[in-house]
């Protein structure tokens, strides 16, 4: 591949300042229409709108028509805007190339068409620069994005992004606006591991990010649709379906090296900073994952219901061990199977959850009232030495009553004990309190509760 950069030209007016805040890159692929105008837009907005020092790059991805000597022309009018050709197509290529080779704090790039509204620019890149975030992304998917575009591009973008949560596990919510942007220390070390030069650059490089523990910054924006893009969108879907199977490989295989751009992320800000740089797993490690968080949650639940059961009836038993479980299982998936460590988007998550615990609650909460009224009969647990286990069973001569009346502390023959917190009609708590079969029945024999209908048969 060779290129054209009018940096390399000792007498070009197209050179940005040392140490500039920003650089945007213009991707073009015979863009002689729309670049002009695009360029003379946008150089107006930040003399005037941006509170940073900024510079244009228009990046030529070997056009057929004028684009590149238009280009010239706007770097030679413009000292802020430089142009740069390759002889290759690619918008990721175009982007490795100009993004590598900035000398700026971030970078950004945004598509010539201008879509998206530059009031978006400053919010975009204030956490990059302040070090906050590594990357940033505009999202036309967000509750409060204004977005005009057609049934089909919409149907087309949510398909793709539910397919990246679905089977890469990410967070952010739209991988396809043209409009990002990456600290520029941040690209040297990603962008290497980077492999797509097309279209899925956005994805991919939003993927590795996130899977190494980065922090990537989303803003709503105001987006209307170019009615004459140039992309194709049937070509462009195909090609990144099969980057998302490349990288699931890759995850699954462990061929992508994440390991040395986690250490490199822990020592430069990770770890100093109070953030642990971890991410999510593969698909394997996260199903994995998942399902070990379950399991350990089932557990929990059957103890701790086992324990508030020495305490109170078996409906807010079960309330309490689902609603502790319920807000354990939800933290610990968004730490062990999602990567997620910041407090950002934590509400949202256990107010998921808690649509689950409600839904588990009905069920079981159902099951328990279902056994009480409909197998009555059925054993229940040992309550009279404040251990559970030991189960009642019908025996002709299990009733104690000791000398002189009944056993102190004990109700009389047929009167029910007072029904304990939460419990209802059918309730063990409501049973008639006896003594194991096979047990001494003398005072201080071990009571447990058993259905009524076996204390009368006694």
């Amino acid at each position: 591949m060779t290129f054209t950069d009018t940096l390399s030209r000792p007498t070009s007016t197209g050179s940005p300042v040392a140490g500039t805040a920003l650089d945007i890159v213009i991707p073009v692929y015979n863009e002689q229409k729309d670049l002009p105008g695009a360029v003379t837009r946008l150089h107006e907005f930040l003399a005037v709108d941006f509170p940073w020092s900024a510079t244009i790059t228009i990046a030529d991805n070997a056009s057929t028509d004028l684009t590149w000597t238009i280009a010239t022309q706007l770097a030679g009018r413009f000292p802020e805007v430089r142009a740069v050709h390759l002889d290759e197509k690619g918008r990721g290529r175009a982007l490795k190339r100009t993004w590598l080779a900035s000398d700026a704090q971030v970078c950004c790039y945004m598509d010539v068409d201008l879509s998206t509204d530059l009031r978006a620019l400053a919010p975009l890149v204030a956490p990059l620069l302040s070090g906050h975030s590594e990357l940033a992304i505009g999202s036309r998917l967000s509750k409060s994005s204004r977005v005009v575009r057609g049934p089909k591009r919409e149907f087309i973008s949510r398909t793709y992004n539910l397919i990246l949560h679905g089977i890469l596990g990410v967070s952010f919510s739209d991988a396809q606006c043209g409009f990002k942007a990456i600290r520029a220390d941040v690209a040297q070390r990603l962008i290497p591991l980077i492999e797509d030069n097309n279209w899925f650059f956005d994805t991919e490089m939003l993927v590795l990010a996130q899977r190494a523990g980065m922090r990537i910054h989303e803003v709503p924006v105001d987006w209307v649709d170019d009615p004459d893009s140039t992309v194709h969108i049937v070509g462009t879907a195909t090609e990144d379906l099969k980057g998302v199977a490349r990288l699931m490989k890759g995850f699954i295989s462990g061929s992508i090296p994440l390991a040395r751009l986690r250490a490199g992320l822990a020592h430069d800000s990770g770890t100093a900073a109070g953030r642990p740089a971890t991410a999510p797993k593969g698909l394997t490690g996260q199903l994995v994952s998942f399902g070990l968080v379950g399991v350990i949650s089932t557990l929990a639940y059957y103890v701790i219901y086992l324990i508030a059961r020495l305490m109170m009836g078996p409906q807010i038993s079960n309330l309490l061990s689902l609603l502790i479980t319920q807000i354990w299982n939800t933290s610990a998936n968004r730490k062990h199977t999602f990567g997620l460590n910041s407090r950002e988007g934590m509400l949202k998550h256990q107010a998921s959850g808690l649509v689950a615990f409600g839904v588990g609650l009905a069920l079981t909460s159902g099951s328990l009232w279902g056994l009480h009224h409909w197998a009555a009969s059925a054993p229940r647990w040992d309550r009279g030495d404040g251990a559970p286990g030991g189960q009642c069973h019908r025996h002709p001569g299990a009733l104690h009553h000791p000398p002189g009346g009944h056993q102190p502390g004990l109700p009389a023959r047929g009167r029910p004990p007072p029904p304990l917190l939460g419990s209802f009609p059918g309730d063990p708590s409501h049973a008639t309190i006896g003594v194991r079969p096979g047990r001494d029945h003398s005072a201080g024999a071990t009571p447990c509760l058993r259905a009524p209908d076996q204390a009368s048969s006694s």
